[in-house]
């Protein structure tokens, strides 16, 4: 009786656009982590769960909150699971750029002292959200493994 035995082809090389995705959800990931250890968040102790009263800076820069520090986790975490696929790393890069460039106008157009600052956002975040948005929507958009190579560019539902 023969067998039918079919190998697998090894996997290629990770695309590009996945590696930059899987990247860029990590470092959300490890500023979520960050944002709950005392010392690299300094006024620690002033750490609110939401709203402008937090005086929690990570790194002394960028004011944080719980939710603030729970938001950079799951979007990381959910960033990490999208870039498992082609079509998932460009909707988190892409996708995730436009909710930071909305996110820049939010904090640019609150009152910072008000209810409305509930995430919290200082102009230090503000400046970050905006470079995060355009560099984040210019990854998603641009990146492609066959970029100058006069192959055929991948579409946004290409598989892995």
């Amino acid at each position: 009786m023969a067998r039918d035995v079919r190998r697998r082809a090894p996997a290629g090389p990770k695309p590009r656009l996945r590696t930059l995705a899987t990247a860029v959800a990590a470092i959300f990931v490890v500023v979520g982590v960050l944002g709950f250890v005392p010392g690299i968040t300094t006024g620690y102790g002033d750490m609110t769960f939401a709203g402008h009263h937090s005086e929690a800076k990570l790194l002394g820069l960028f004011q944080v909150s719980i939710l603030h520090n729970l938001l950079h986790l799951l979007f990381g975490l959910a960033g990490l699971v999208l870039a498992r696929t082609v079509a998932g790393a460009r909707l988190f890069l892409a996708g995730g750029g436009a909710v930071y460039l909305a996110l820049w106008l939010y904090g640019f157009g609150i009152d910072r002292e008000s209810a409305a600052n509930v995430i919290p956002v200082n102009d230090a975040d503000n400046w970050l959200h905006l470079v995060l948005g355009f560099g984040m929507l210019a990854l998603g958009l641009l990146v492609s493994n066959d970029a100058g190579t006069g192959g055929r560019l991948d579409t946004p539902l290409d598989r892995p």
